[in-house]
């Protein structure tokens, strides 16, 4: 029974910090580790910088206690299985996904994707942008 309530609580703890830290329109930052030989699996990290003087802050430990991806045992990087399209596009959309489930609000004068000017976003994958280093 502690494990489950453990596991709860990290869990919680990465969502709240998460959206504490991040706000649609932010970037993230993400490096490609390594790729696997086969090409079907790689290990990308994730960083956001918040503040002029601010340094890059990882972020891995809180999508993974999400439960979207697993930190590699050995080495850094998230354990991103697949190919075929941008995977650091992909871990960046299921983030803002998790933490904008209902969708968000734009900018002012932000026009939506497809030109949309409701001024609101009804899928929060679109929420934060991704950025390769």
């Amino acid at each position: 029974m502690t494990n489950l309530a453990t596991k709860l609580t990290e869990k919680d703890e990465a969502l709240n910090s998460l959206r504490s830290m991040l706000k649609p329109g932010d970037k993230i930052y993400t490096i490609l580790r390594h790729v696997s030989n086969s090409g079907m699996s790689r290990r990308i990290s994730c960083f956001i910088i918040k503040g002029k003087d601010a340094g890059p802050y990882c972020i891995d430990w809180h999508i993974e206690k999400l439960g979207l991806y697993n930190r590699h045992k050995k080495h850094e990087g998230l354990v991103v299985g697949g190919c075929g399209m941008d995977m650091g596009f992909a871990v960046v959309y299921n983030l803002s996904s998790k933490l904008f489930p209902k969708g968000f609000k734009l900018a002012k004068g932000q026009y939506g994707r497809n030109g949309d000017k409701s001024g609101y976003d009804n899928n929060g994958g679109y929420a934060l942008k991704q950025v390769w280093l």
